[in-house]
């Protein structure tokens, strides 16, 4: 195999980015990481997804905010 049809092989990356913002935090009422609103099993998955299961992803997180509860005292 050549090495400009080794390259041509190689899988594309993800055109969808990951909504992580680099603050991981479990929120233990809801699941949902408090950083990117994302649960555990979606945060997992991530890497080996495609492109559908990630817009399918971020189509919820916005509704997802609302279920996270913050401690005012922090």
């Amino acid at each position: 195999m050549s090495v400009s049809a080794a390259i041509t092989s190689l899988p594309l990356p993800s055109s969808v980015p990951s909504p992580c913002v680099s603050l991981c935090k479990m929120n233990r009422d809801s699941g949902l990481c408090e950083g990117c609103l994302r649960t555990l099993d979606e945060i997992i998955a991530w890497g080996k997804a495609d492109d559908d299961f990630k817009r399918a992803v971020w189509a919820e997180l916005p509704g997802r905010e609302s279920l996270l509860v913050f401690d005012p005292d922090f």
